[in-house]
């Protein structure tokens, strides 16, 4: 008979980087000359915390125009759309600027702006473990990585296994990524808590306050977006439009992050099998596997929080995203001198045409490339 453990997977090594090398001591170095030059903090930025004001303004009367006033549905379908956008806006620019520590030189404010996660029905807690320590520290690594792991729904990267139904991956991901919120909502979180794990890494289960914070995020959350409008309004409309807001709300979340990731431009190197070594050094690993879309979309960047520049923000993730385009050409510029490829799709357009078209290639059947070590 054979035992459990054959069917396990190896244990991986753990990942190794190149020590740090003359591109990222020379890029720090000209990124604190400009913020030295200009006068400019890189932190508790004025704009930022107008900007905050104004997210949670439309977030909430959003909320309370759909819950007190919308009586037909021809008011309450936008109304949920525009909440599932503001949703995502609050998402993008107040929390993940919090919960990298890049919205205030306080703690206290960066875990208060961080908190708007849980107001959205997701942990911080984990978010911290799964998007700051794991993503950042791995990015684009197959079986590090877990963003990049669909599990068997599909393929993101070509170190990954693919399955005949793959090849539809193009068209039905779409839907996948409207779901994301609902496994935040429902499952991951708490899965992770259950398991101690997230993907194949192990990280310290929340106690005392954190595990509080944990669950009376999601007791706020489930009160506020099911049990209020419940009261008022039908069970079925409630559920229907909770839909529409997280579809809306994890659409535009999950293709954000694919266009800075999972697109033809970026690299997916892998660590060699028995040592987990990279040859590259953090940073110019970052510059591989990272990839900026619509640069000069001033509209797009505020909506998004910067996550346009997402080369910027994986070297910088302490900086307030409202420097990332000032501090963009300065990047590209070290890059070029360095030899290092700078990665960048023109307009949104086309980052979403690259992305479609990397999906259908991880799905072919003849796109199966040697798993060689990087």
């Amino acid at each position: 008979m054979i035992k459990p453990d054959v069917w396990r997977k190896p244990a991986q090594p753990p990942v190794k980087f190149a020590p740090t090398g003359g591109f990222q001591r020379e890029l720090r170095r000209r990124i604190d000359a400009y913020f030295s030059e200009s006068g400019r903090r890189p932190r508790d930025c004025p704009r930022m915390y107008l900007k905050t004001a104004i997210m949670l303004a439309a977030l909430a009367v959003t909320y309370v125009l759909l819950l007190l006033f919308a009586e037909t549905w021809a008011a309450a379908l936008p109304l949920a759309v525009l909440l599932g956008l503001c949703m995502a806006a609050v998402g993008f620019n107040v929390q993940h600027d919090g919960g990298h520590g890049g919205y205030s030189e306080h703690r206290w404010v960066n875990k208060l702006t961080s908190l708007t996660l849980d107001l959205l029905g997701g942990s911080s807690y984990i978010w911290a473990r799964k998007h700051n320590t794991i993503h950042h520290s791995y990015t684009n690594l197959a079986e590090h990585d877990d963003d990049i792991d669909m599990g068997v729904l599909g393929r993101l990267s070509p170190h990954q296994r693919r399955l005949g139904f793959h090849r539809l991956q193009q068209f039905y991901m779409w839907l996948l990524y409207c779901l994301l919120p609902v496994k935040w909502h429902l499952v991951d979180d708490f899965r992770a808590v259950a398991t101690g794990k997230i993907g194949e890494h192990r990280f310290a289960r929340p106690k005392g306050w954190d595990l509080v914070t944990l669950i009376a995020g999601k007791v706020a959350f489930f009160t506020l977006a099911l049990a209020v409008p419940m009261l008022m309004h039908p069970v079925w409309a409630v559920l229907t439009l909770y839909a529409v807001a997280t579809f809306v709300m994890g659409l535009i979340l999950s293709v954000v992050f694919q266009l800075a990731h999972c697109v033809e431009e970026a690299g997916f190197p892998q660590p060699q099998a028995d040592s987990g070594r990279i040859q590259a050094d953090w940073a110019s690993h970052q510059i591989e596997t990272t990839v900026d879309f619509g640069r000069h979309n001033r509209v797009l960047s505020w909506l998004v929080g910067g996550l346009n520049f997402q080369v910027e923000h994986h070297l910088f993730p302490h900086v307030c995203h409202v420097h990332y385009p000032a501090i963009a050409p300065i990047v590209e510029q070290t890059c070029a001198e360095f030899g290092l490829r700078y990665r960048a799709n023109p307009t949104f357009r086309a980052a979403v045409a690259s992305h479609f078209r990397w999906l259908r290639r991880m799905g072919r059947r003849d796109f199966e490339p040697a798993l060689s070590a990087a």
